[in-house]
């Protein structure tokens, strides 16, 4: 047709003159998609009941259905009074991506982020001004904060949904008004990757978590190199730098010290680089693990973000050191714990009777020395526990409702095994501390349903 108005015209007399199939209305006009798309789509049921797709667009929008973007452009060179505000807001997604291609860790991701942008349905979601953000169908507030803002994005810390306080990880409907709350303490959390549906925000997220890691790597790596140099005598000068860099063909101190920190290299292999005594540099080069340089250098140059004091409360480890807590022992405040550098992942903590420390018998000089800092215990980690329960009802919501009168908050449960009388959980608990853990164990023992409780450490 000719102009939008003879658009709406037409639809209304095909309703007029045909029954409408419910669900299948859709006004891409009034909401384009992201990629410029315009048009109206309706079903109608004809007399002998087939059903049929009537679609209605300008010239205009045919053009660009047909051909593509390209057309638009192609199409307004002879249109004037051109609405930049309108042209520039309907295109907004083509800037997104530019901005993933610009701070995009490779092309594979660049490539996985723009399938996320163009073939996905929609939803339209406000602000609380009343401005309309299109985002694909399962996006989260997190979505919507990196699509008004990629700072909103990385500051983000609640969101209002329809005037209710709702988690991250709900799905948006249409319709929906999302008030976004922000704090400059935040900042983007790895587990929403878990979640989020925009390229955008998916790339946002990669690359400050990238940035934070490397800083991470960086101060574990200076702390590791100055430790092993003074156990051999050797002075952190800056004519050893140098050295350390040049067999290993760094460019920066910044590339050295995130390889060592991440266990590319180690310690000692920088220690018996730079030795003079040590001459056969290159052949000490070549036998590394292959590619291990352009690696560490790539992940230097993918772009890092400032990093702050790891939140767990370890003492013997330096501020913005990547620290994990081993998941196959899962420590707790008040175990008896040791460090382990583990290539990839800076330290692992692991409790000091954990089985998997036997695979590190032999790369001693992997192992820290750390303990707890408890005077910063307000932290809650994971503690797991094994029970049975008898096959009755009820028994399952007993056991749960102890945990939470303990003050325990469940992350997890799995049936480990079942029979026709007793039924094996696993609980994945946060908790405080040892403490904690015992007196939630000691409450599920006092319950006669419970027949048996223990800590796991697997």
């Amino acid at each position: 047709v000719n102009d939008i108005d003879d658009c709406y015209n037409a639809l209304g007399k095909i309703h007029l003159n045909y029954s409408l199939v419910p669900d299948r209305f859709k006004d891409y006009i009034s909401t384009p998609k992201q990629n410029g798309y315009k048009s109206i789509h309706t079903t109608v049921i004809e007399s002998n009941g087939r059903r049929v797709e009537v679609q209605i667009r300008t010239t205009e929008m045919d053009e660009i259905a047909e051909y593509g973007l390209a057309a638009h452009w192609k199409y307004k060179d002879d249109v004037k009074n051109i609405n930049r505000s309108i042209d520039g807001v309907q295109y907004r997604w083509i800037r997104e991506l530019l901005e993933i291609l610009e701070h995009g860790g490779n092309p594979e991701e660049f490539f996985e982020n723009t399938k996320l942008e163009m073939f996905q349905d929609q939803v339209f979601c406000f602000s609380p001004k009343g401005e309309l953000y299109s985002l694909p169908s399962g996006s989260t507030p997190i979505d919507f904060a990196y699509a008004v803002h990629t700072q909103v994005g990385d500051n983000c810390v609640g969101a209002k949904v329809n005037g209710r306080i709702s988690p991250l990880r709900s799905v948006l409907q249409n319709g929906d008004q999302v008030e976004i709350m922000i704090s400059t303490a935040q900042i983007p959390s790895p587990t929403w990757l878990n979640f989020v549906a925009t390229g955008k925000a998916r790339s946002a997220i990669r690359r400050f978590v990238r940035g934070q890691q490397l800083s991470e790597y960086v101060d574990l790596g200076k702390a590791i190199l100055e430790r092993y140099l003074a156990n051999n005598g050797m002075d952190n000068n800056s004519k050893n730098i140098f050295r350390a860099k040049k067999v290993f063909q760094f460019k920066t101190e910044e590339e050295l010290y995130s390889s060592i920190g991440e266990g590319l290299i180690s310690g000692k292999q920088i220690v018996e680089a730079i030795n003079p005594e040590f001459v056969n540099q290159k052949s000490f080069v070549k036998s590394l693990a292959p590619n291990f340089v352009r690696n560490a250098i790539n992940k230097v140059r993918q772009g890092q973000a400032k990093g702050g004091d790891h939140t767990i409360p370890i003492k013997g480890l330096i501020p913005g050191m990547a620290v994990h807590l081993a998941t196959c022992c899962h420590p707790l405040i008040g175990d008896r714990i040791v460090g382990i550098q583990t290539p990839g992942r800076g330290i692992t903590v692991h409790t000091i009777d954990c089985a998997s420390l036997e695979n590190f018998g032999s790369v001693p000089e992997n192992w820290l020395d750390v303990s707890w800092d408890k005077s910063n215990d307000l932290s809650y980690h994971v503690g797991r526990i094994k029970l049975t329960l008898t096959n009755e009802p009820g028994a399952l919501h007993i056991a749960t409702g102890i945990v939470a009168s303990n003050l325990g908050n469940i992350n997890n449960i799995l049936v480990a095994d079942r029979a026709e009388d007793f039924f094996d959980f696993r609980f994945d608990i946060q908790v405080k501390n040892v403490k904690h853990l015992t007196e939630i164990i000691a409450a599920l023992r006092a319950e006669p349903m419970v027949h048996n409780v223990d800590r796991l450490r697997e």
